[in-house]
């Protein structure tokens, strides 16, 4: 597992434990971690946004705090913010994000992950380089609209 990983790890099982959010002080997880606090840093910002479903704000000064808060939502309240937060290009990695944090908030299935992922493959999308990412971002964007609930 690399850094990252265990950083990201560490701090969901600090939200697991918690009711509403938890406080960090970056210098202290920096050293519990024997790593660069830029590196909290990193996983704060890539890992942890709206996006995956997480507000953080921070505080500076010598009492200063970075806060993380799980965004409590229905299913298909996290898929219409996904759909809206969803640029008009999208890369595959970017793509691999959205339907990981999709998996392991469980708003989706396996199968409906490999799905997804399948289908916006760079392998899958067979137009030149220039159209990838917008041809990948529409149909993602309308097959998350497919897994809305329509009743």
């Amino acid at each position: 597992m690399r850094i990252s990983d265990v950083i990201e790890a560490f701090i969901k099982d600090l939200l697991k434990n918690e009711n509403e959010y938890i406080d960090i002080q970056r210098n202290e997880l920096a050293e519990y971690f024997k790593c660069v606090p830029s590196q909290i840093n990193y996983v704060i910002s890539t890992r942890f946004n709206p996006e995956q479903g997480y507000y953080v704000e921070s505080r500076r000064g010598g009492g200063g705090y970075i806060r993380i808060r799980k965004i409590n939502t229905t299913r298909d309240d996290y898929l219409m913010n996904l759909i809206k937060s969803i640029d008009q290009k999208v890369t595959s990695h970017e793509t691999d994000i959205y339907i990981s944090t999709m998996l392991s908030e469980g708003y989706i299935t396996k199968e409906e992950a490999k799905l997804l992922k399948v289908a916006t493959s760079d392998k899958v999308l067979i137009v030149p380089q220039e159209y990838k990412d917008a041809l990948r971002a529409n149909l993602f964007k309308n097959m998350i609209i497919n897994l809305i609930d329509n009743d």
